[in-house]
C-alpha cells in the first residue's frame, strides 16, 4: 500500500512537470516588434554623409586638453547626479531578478512545536460522551512548503520579461545621464577658458587706456587737449573696469558650477586660467541617420520602455485565463521530539489548484485596455525620441558650420581692427584726426576681440553638442 501511494504522488508531480514544460511554448500577448519610422537618407545639413570613424568611447580626449581629461575622470567618479542613475540600474536590476523568481518554485520551512491541554470536563468529539479524564497533547511539526505556479499563458514570463526591459531602460538612462555629465563638463570648462580669454583683453585694453588717461591728463594741464577728451577717455576707462569685474563675476560663477559637476566642494575647487585663443574642433563626421537610432542612449532607453509596455500587454491579456497553482507540503510531525524524524512520522500533502476568472465587473478588459494604451504612449514617445535625436543632430550641424564661418570673419575682423586703431593713433599723433576717432577704433577692437572670443566659444560648445547629439562614444554592449 506504501508504495501504491509513492507511486501515485509520482505520477501526479510528472503529470504537473509535464504540463509545465508544455506550458513553455504558450505566451499570449504580442511578441515585441519595432515600431517602423521615417529615417531620412542623409543629414540635409552636412554635404556628404560619409561613415566616418566611430567615436571614440573616450570621446573629450579628442580635444587634447589634459586638464579637461582630469575634470571627466573627478566627474566619472563623483558627480552625484551619476552616482543616482547607477544606483536605479542596480534597482532595476534587483527588480528583474525578483520577477525571474516567480518563475521557479518558492519552498519554505516552517517548523513549529504547540503543547495544548484539553479539559476533562469535555464531550468527547467522537463519542459524544463526556472524558475520563483531561490530556496534554505535544505537537512537534517541521513541514516543507511548496507553492509554484505553472505559467501556462505566460504570466510570469511576460511580466520578467518587462522587467528585464525596464533593467535595460534603467542602464540606457545611466548611460544618457553619464554622457549628459562628461558634454556639461566639456562644454562648461570650454566657458571658463572664453572667459578667461575675455579677462585677458580687457586686462590688456585697460593697461592701453589708463596708459592713455594718463598721457591725456598731462596733455591737458598743458593746454593741449580739452577736458572733453579726457573726460571720455576716463569714461571709457570705467566702463571697461565694470566689464571686466562683470566676467570675473560669471568665471567664479561658473567655476563653482563645475565644482558640483565634478563632485567637489566649490570652496576646494579651482581650475588654473587658461584663454582659450585660437584653437579649433575636432572633425566629427556624423555618418548616416539610420546609424544614430543605435548610438543614442536615450533612444535605447525609449525602445526599452517600449518593449516593457508591449510585455504588460501579455501580462494584462494572460489574466483572462485560468491560473493553474501547485501547493505541497511535507515534513515529519511527532507528539514526541525523540521520535520526529523517524520514518513514521513524515507527512505529506499535496494540492492543485485552479483559478478561473468568472465575473470581474470589466476590471480584467479595462486593464487590458489601459495597458494598450500605455504601449501606444510608449510608442509615440519612442517616435518622437528619433524625432529629437534627428533634430539634435542636425542643430549642431547647423551651428557648427555657421559658427565656423563665424569665427573666420571674426577674425579677419580683429585684423582689421588693429590697423584701424593703429592708422588712428598714428594720424592722431600728426593731428590728422580727431581723438574720437581713436576712441571709435579701440571701441571697435574691444567689441571684435570680446565676440571673437564668444564665437570660439560656441564653436566648441556646437562641436560638443555634435558629439552628445549623436551619442557619445556610447555602446550598448556596455551595459
Amino acid at each position: 500500500m506504501r508504495g501504491l501511494r509513492v507511486l501515485r504522488r509520482l505520477r501526479v508531480l510528472g503529470a504537473l512537470s509535464t504540463v509545465s514544460v508544455m506550458a513553455g511554448a504558450c505566451m499570449v500577448g504580442p511578441d515585441y516588434v519595432r515600431p517602423s519610422v521615417e529615417q531620412p537618407a542623409r543629414f540635409k545639413s552636412q554635404a556628404v554623409s560619409e561613415l566616418g570613424p566611430p567615436i571614440p568611447e573616450e570621446w573629450w580626449r579628442l580635444y587634447r586638453e589634459p586638464e579637461l581629461d582630469h575634470l571627466i575622470a573627478s566627474a566619472g567618479e563623483s558627480n552625484q547626479t551619476l552616482r543616482q542613475a547607477v544606483a536605479r540600474v542596480d534597482e532595476a536590476r534587483a527588480l528583474a531578478r525578483v520577477a525571474g523568481s516567480y518563475l521557479y518554485p518558492t519552498i519554505s520551512n516552517n517548523p513549529s512545536f504547540s503543547r495544548t491541554r484539553y479539559s476533562g470536563n469535555r464531550d468527547s468529539t467522537l463519542t459524544g460522551q463526556k472524558v475520563q479524564q483531561g490530556v496534554t497533547v505535544n505537537d512537534w511539526l517541521i513541514p516543507f512548503d511548496l507553492t509554484y505556479e505553472i505559467d501556462v499563458w505566460g504570466r510570469v514570463r511576460r511580466s520578467f520579461e518587462s522587467a528585464r526591459a525596464q533593467a535595460e531602460a534603467s542602464a540606457d538612462d545611466a548611460a544618457a545621464v553619464r554622457l549628459i555629465v562628461e558634454t556639461d563638463v566639456t562644454r562648461f570648462y570650454y566657458i571658463l577658458r572664453s572667459l578667461d580669454s575675455q579677462a585677458q583683453i580687457l586686462e590688456r585694453t585697460i593697461v592701453a587706456y589708463r596708459e592713455q588717461v594718463r598721457i591725456l591728463s598731462v596733455q591737458l594741464r598743458t593746454g593741449l587737449v580739452g577736458p572733453i577728451v579726457v573726460s571720455q577717455a576716463q569714461a571709457q576707462l570705467q566702463a571697461t573696469l565694470a566689464l571686466q569685474r562683470d566676467v570675473l563675476r560669471a568665471r567664479a560663477n561658473q567655476e563653482h558650477a563645475l565644482a558640483i559637476l565634478c563632485g567637489r566642494p566649490a570652496p576646494s575647487f579651482a581650475v588654473a586660467v587658461n584663454p582659450l585663443g585660437e584653437v579649433s574642433p575636432p572633425v566629427v563626421p556624423p555618418g548616416l541617420p539610420a546609424q544614430l537610432l543605435a548610438r543614442r542612449p536615450d533612444v535605447a532607453r525609449a525602445e526599452q520602455n517600449l518593449v516593457s509596455a508591449n510585455a504588460q500587454v501579455g501580462v494584462a491579456t494572460a489574466e483572462f485565463h485560468p491560473r493553474f497553482t501547485l501547493t505541497s507540503s511535507a515534513g515529519f510531525e511527532s507528539a514526541d521530539i525523540a521520535t520526529l524524524f523517524n520514518w513514521q512520522s513524515r507527512v505529506a500533502s499535496i494540492l492543485p489548484s485552479v483559478s478561473i476568472p468568472i465575473f470581474q465587473g470589466g476590471r480584467l478588459r479595462a486593464n487590458l485596455e489601459a495597458t494598450k494604451a500605455r504601449y501606444r504612449q510608449a510608442v509615440a514617445a519612442y517616435t518622437n525620441q528619433i524625432l529629437i535625436a534627428y533634430g539634435d543632430v542636425e542643430d549642431a550641424l547647423t551651428d557648427l558650420h555657421a559658427l565656423t564661418d563665424i569665427v573666420g570673419s571674426l577674425r579677419a575682423a580683429v585684423s582689421a581692427s588693429q590697423d584701424y586703431l593703429r592708422f588712428a593713433q598714428a594720424q592722431y599723433k600728426y593731428g590728422l584726426v580727431d581723438y574720437l576717432i581713436v576712441i571709435d577704433a579701440e571701441r571697435t577692437l574691444l567689441a571684435n576681440e570680446l565676440s571673437l572670443a564668444l564665437a570660439v566659444n560656441l564653436q566648441m560648445g556646437a562641436s560638443i553638442q555634435l558629439i552628445k547629439a549623436l551619442g557619445g562614444g556610447w555602446n550598448p554592449s556596455e551595459n
